[in-house]
């Protein structure tokens, strides 16, 4: 019986029995057809965009070669090599993947492993307009700790309106890159808006920018571990830190990730290492299932697992620096205070093309333990705590105190003030510019950190590492700890929220 099954279709049944079977037999002839029509759909597809790959670059290749010998002047191929590259990577719509000529490969590797001449800035540049039709400016990420552009106030989220009297919206990003990059020693000067009202010339310096790792330091028994970019020595670096910290008996531990714009995946993999006990840190899922990874951390951290961990992050805080973040959150081994992280969740690879010139195309997208990519969204803190934000009359009165230039005259001047000294200054200042006392405090001291090697932590005017020492002092942090929400229950919440106002 089993045999004639097999090989010959059941016969009709009478009744329900037969109609059901009949029904069952149509069923899954159709389903059997649509599994056919979609992977015959499939090759089709598949068999077209090869066919327009090849017929594109057919085309290309005849123009190239029409303007080479039809342009009114001698072409360079190069420039024109480069133009369609540039431009073949601007259609993906993708900040992230570009064409990168022999310059910009050479200062790629000098940023991520030695050191280069420039004025310190982490920067991008949007493709065509800016939010709500804006000129495409220049935009600060973050700026690298100790170099020329740090010293002088430049803020994540400064735009560079001009580079040497020329404006950033017609410039490339090679170019900006170009102006500000270079021999040491050389001024640069740019024109800088902060908000809406708040512009003001900067005259920087070119140095030698060595790529930065860590700093750290102890603030009573807390170890502050400040990770300024993610290199090859970073992972180092951060373990001689924490051999500083037993050696000083700590007892928690203070990450600051702000304005950390990033660097190397395996460096934000092995920072996590220190703090998780196995289990994954991250995944990366490609277009190419094989080449879909989960990461996990190594057993035996090196800091212990009852250590209480706060992280700080801000809008400066992206790439490799929310890798670590998003894996601490997710896993419940820190507690994040400050302001949302900057949203950048995908991963780029670097390939060259001629041994001189290449490209960085984004080929993943990174997800936290819990399954979430923060790409364009960010990371919320457990706390946010935001530095005091200032109307239109106080961001005019600020631009005109900058552009008096009192107190880094002052700063000269006086290189060791004393207090009265200071405080004598900060009545001058209020009673001329009507600034808060407060305010004025924190920019003369500002002034004085730029002018010398920068502290490792200013708690005076630090409101959000205030906050971190205050939870890990207070004796809050168990039971903070015990109520953070993962990355993904903070998303389905959301997302059940626009559903619900939807609905309304």
């Amino acid at each position: 019986m089993d045999e004639q099954f097999q090989n010959n279709p059941p016969e009709p049944k009478k009744g329900n029995e037969g109609r059901r079977a009949s029904f069952i037999w149509i069923a899954a002839t159709l389903c059997l057809a649509g599994v056919f029509i979609l992977v015959s759909a499939s090759r089709v597809e598949a068999q077209s965009r090869e066919e327009d790959s090849q017929r594109y670059t057919a085309i290309i290749q005849q123009v190239f070669n029409f303007i080479q010998r039809r342009f009114v002047e001698e072409s360079d191929p190069q420039a024109l090599y480069e133009g369609a590259m540039r431009g073949m990577f601007e259609a993906l719509g993708d900040p992230y993947s570009v064409f990168l000529s022999e310059a910009e490969m050479a200062d790629l590797s000098e940023t991520t492993q030695g050191s280069f001449g420039g004025v310190g800035l982490y920067i991008s540049k949007p493709i065509g307009e800016g939010p709500g039709g804006a000129p495409p400016y220049v935009e600060v990420a973050s700026p690298i700790e100790d170099t020329p552009g740090w010293r002088a106030g430049i803020n994540p989220g400064d735009l560079i309106i001009s580079i040497n009297g020329e404006s950033t919206d017609k410039l490339t990003m090679d170019e900006v890159l170009a102006r500000l990059r270079g021999e040491p020693g050389v001024q640069v000067n740019l024109v800088i808006r902060r908000s809406e009202r708040l512009e003001f010339p900067v005259t920087l310096v070119r140095a030698v920018i060595e790529v930065p790792t860590v700093k750290y330091d102890m603030i009573g028994d807390i170890g502050y571990l400040k990770i300024i970019t993610f290199t090859p020595m970073t992972v180092d670096r951060a373990r001689e830190a924490i051999e500083f910290f037993k050696t000083k008996n700590y007892r928690s531990l203070v990450v600051d990730l702000r304005n950390n714009y990033g660097g190397l995946l395996e460096s934000a993999i092995g920072i996590s290492d220190l703090f998780l006990d196995g289990g994954i840190v991250v995944s990366t899922k490609s277009r190419i299932p094989q080449e879909n990874m989960v990461r996990n951390a190594r057993r035996n951290t090196a800091v212990p697992a009852a250590m209480p961990i706060v992280v700080l992050i801000n809008r400066g805080s992206a790439s490799a620096s929310e890798i670590v973040a998003g894996a601490l959150k997710d896993r419940g081994r820190a507690y994040l205070v400050g302001e949302k992280s900057f949203g950048k969740g995908s991963v780029q690879q670097v390939y060259p093309i001629d041994g001189a010139s290449g490209f960085k195309l984004t080929t993943a997208r990174y997800y936290t333990p819990s399954d979430v990519n923060i790409d364009k969204v960010g990371i919320p803190p457990d706390l946010e705590v935001r530095f005091p934000e200032y109307g239109p009359e106080i961001e005019e009165a600020l631009g005109n105190l900058i552009r008096s230039n009192r107190i880094p005259e002052f700063v000269k001047a006086n290189p060791r003030p004393q207090t009265a000294q200071i405080e004598a200054l900060v009545r001058e200042l209020n009673r001329d510019f009507q600034i808060d006392s407060a305010l004025l405090r924190r920019l003369i001291r500002n002034e004085q950190n730029r002018t010398v090697i920068a502290p490792v932590y200013d708690l005076d005017y630090d409101v959000q590492l205030q906050a971190a020492v205050n939870i890990l002092r207070d004796g809050s942090y168990a039971r903070l700890i015990r109520t953070t929400r993962t990355l993904r229950d903070l998303q389905e919440e959301a997302e059940k929220e626009d559903d619900m106002a939807k609905a309304s």
